[in-house]
């Protein structure tokens, strides 16, 4: 069944036409990754459906029963809610009886011998429990937890731009739509949280219609692929590697298309310069095609960045970053660290939100200045900053600026790769920035066409030394595979802080990770190495401590033993010993039927029933547990009766 309906939508900017004659729909179980070039229409169309935007002809048919709820790129919030009050803010009834519960809990714990408190809460709980706004609490405390959000009662208004971003996707996530349509989802969520949404995302039954750079995301999400290119939509059945795979297919078709039209044209030309008389039907008809031939127009392949900017030469020495640190109040962002950058260093820095990559970013660009240690740049090295910031620098400071003259402030030419020198208006054009947009202001461009602007301008300074902090944001999946492919042939040393776990896959063969107590660990290889490196760690940890629990317990055994100078005489067990011992075996056996029944039923709940997957969740851990308590009994016991 159709939920959104397209019937030949037009969209123009004026410089730009955005869509024309576009028609799709999107069904109930359709998961959808919205692709293109930036700027090519896709924050503009989901805007469209979501009726934020109007169409300039044509029409969007959205069923009137199916509940759709859009998530932009920049959402706005209430600066004075806190995270739960915003998370619940139409929730009505719900949120009331919440913000009362927790006040009133609150209270107790002040004052936890005060009756008249203990009455009003038994109230409200009893209100919770008939509005079933426990379960609407407790849902929405699992997905804030997942998504990196612990301190449900901080102010809107105190938080980074990141954190509102995740707090509008609980939000969306909770109110449980049957079209979700979003626009960079995974932006500002570390790999961890981009890990869950997946998951989460994977067993959603409602209907997605997303933007993302995130090709693993796309990858792993989706079950169709559509694409904006120039005003036209082309719609894949599949996810993002078919989606590859059948594009490259259809451009070769069309490449061979054109050829061989091209050869046929070329032969009825010379036919029809020989002059022939249209004395017959046939004749006359076949003049009128050579001409219908020469009007028809062929669509060029798709534009694509080109980056063949050339790099500095770079010495030996290129960056020394001698035992800094970095704290800000009580939290110490960086411990003691030291290392030595070489020319060939690629090197990828992780870690959760907000625990210090920037900063190290900012410290090594001398922008922000160390507690302790320093910092020393060599000689000959120029440093290319892609700040991940660098959208809203660019706004702030350049809003009425044409292209153009942004551009020219690096150079009036441009040397490439191969030597060859081209003016400033023809290395935007490489960039997909053609002449009528290059003499708009930069206001008019999308958010995604100032970031690639910017990546433009710190290619253009030909560094030899990259810092890409964040370089994901905002670019298109087509602008990064090039971009990736430069980075494989730029000579020099590039530092990469990211959480698109494709990017750092193609570009890095270092991780440095954030730890706690800010201190940076190194691991050799790209990110899915560093998976795999830290899931042999998590496995060795585990097998260390069920050894030391072990270790333990027979070191308590045998110090609970009778020595034998007190007491020759063995003890052997009682009579309730062992009917215990012999009820242990089977209810051993018992308990692990018991958990294999939960841990199956929690695969099976439906998409969306976070109480319940917290209740199974918890009846597992318990289980669990009585099995390790009997486990230990019956060895106990056995240890006696051998």
């Amino acid at each position: 069944m159709s939920i959104i309906t397209l019937q030949s939508v037009n969209k123009d900017f004026g410089i730009k036409e955005i869509l024309k004659d576009a028609n799709f729909s999107l069904d109930a179980t359709d998961k959808v990754g919205l692709i293109g070039t930036n700027g090519s229409g896709k924050s503009t169309l989901l805007k469209m459906i979501a009726g934020l935007e109007p169409v300039d002809s044509g029409q969007i048919l959205v069923n009137s029963s199916s509940k759709v709820i859009y998530l932009p790129q920049q959402p706005d919030l209430d600066e004075n809610h806190t995270v739960l009050e915003q998370i619940f803010a139409d929730s009505g009834e719900h949120m009331a009886l919440v913000r009362e519960y927790e006040e009133l809990s609150d209270k107790l714990a002040h004052y936890p011998e005060d009756s008249q408190l203990m009455s009003r809460l038994s109230a409200v709980m009893q209100r919770m429990d008939a509005n079933g706004a426990w379960e609407l609490e407790t849902n929405a405390k699992i997905i804030l937890t997942k998504l990196g959000i612990s301190d449900f009662n901080a102010v809107i208004g105190t938080l980074s731009g990141g954190y509102r971003k995740r707090i509008a996707l609980a939000t969306a996530l909770l109110s449980e739509p049957d079209v979700l349509l979003m626009d960079e989802p995974t932006n500002h969520l570390d790999a961890l949280s981009v890990e869950w949404l997946q998951s989460y995302l994977n067993r959603y039954r409602g209907a997605l219609f997303l933007i993302t750079h995130d090709r693993y995301f796309l990858d792993r999400v989706t079950n169709r692929i559509i694409e904006i290119d120039r005003g036209d939509i082309y719609s894949y059945t599949g996810n993002y590697s078919y989606y590859l795979e059948k594009k490259a297919l259809a451009e070769e078709s069309a490449v061979s298309t054109q050829r061989k039209h091209q050869g046929v044209l070329r032969r009825e030309l010379e036919w029809l310069k020989r002059g022939p008389k249209a004395r017959s039907t046939k004749q006359k008809a076949r003049i009128d095609r050579v001409h219908a031939m020469r009007e028809t127009e062929f669509k060029q392949a798709n534009g694509k960045v080109d980056i063949s900017t050339v790099s500095r030469r770079i010495g030996k020495k290129v960056i020394a970053i001698n035992n800094i640190s970095k704290a800000y109040n009580e939290r110490t962002l960086i411990k003691d660290f030291t290392y030595e950058f070489s020319p060939e260093d690629r090197v990828g820095i992780i870690g959760a939100n907000g625990a210090g990559k920037s900063t190290l970013m900012d410290m090594i660009t001398g922008r922000v200045q160390p507690d302790a240690g320093n910092v020393e740049i060599g000689a000959t090295i120029h440093i290319g900053y892609f700040d991940q910031h660098s959208e809203e620098l660019l706004t702030a400071l350049n809003e009425n600026q044409r292209v153009i003259d942004y551009i020219k402030e690096e150079g009036e030419f441009v040397q490439i790769a191969d030597g060859t020198k081209i003016t400033a208006s023809q290395m935007l054009e490489r960039f997909l920035f053609p002449g009528n947009q290059q003499y708009a202001p930069i206001h008019k461009l999308s958010g995604g066409e100032k970031r690639r602007l910017f990546l433009l301008r710190v290619l253009m300074s030909a560094p030899n030394v990259l810092i890409l902090d964040e370089p994901t944001n905002d670019l298109d999946v087509q602008t990064l595979a090039v971009l990736e492919d430069y980075l494989e042939d730029f000579s020099g040393c590039v530092i990469v802080v990211s959480h698109d776990r494709y990017f750092l896959d193609r570009t890095i063969d270092t991780i440095f990770a954030f730890e706690e107590g800010g201190i940076l660990r190194q691991y050799p290889g790209n990110y899915s190495v560093y998976l795999d490196y830290k899931k042999a760690e998590e496995a060795t940890q585990q097998e260390t401590a069920i050894k030391e629990k072990s270790n333990k317990v027979e070191v308590e055994k045998i110090a609970s033993q009778p020595n034998d100078s007190e007491n020759k005489k063995r003890r052997r067990l009682s009579n309730w010993e062992k009917q215990e011992f012999e009820k242990l075996e089977g209810k051993i056996a018992q308990l692990e039927v018991e958990k294999a029944e939960v841990e199956k039923a929690l695969l099976n709940v439906p998409p969306g029933n976070y109480s319940q997957v917290q209740k199974l969740y918890e009846q597992v851990e318990a289980l669990k547990q009585a099995i390790d308590t009997a486990t230990e009994r019956w060895l106990e016991l056995a240890e006696i009766e051998s």
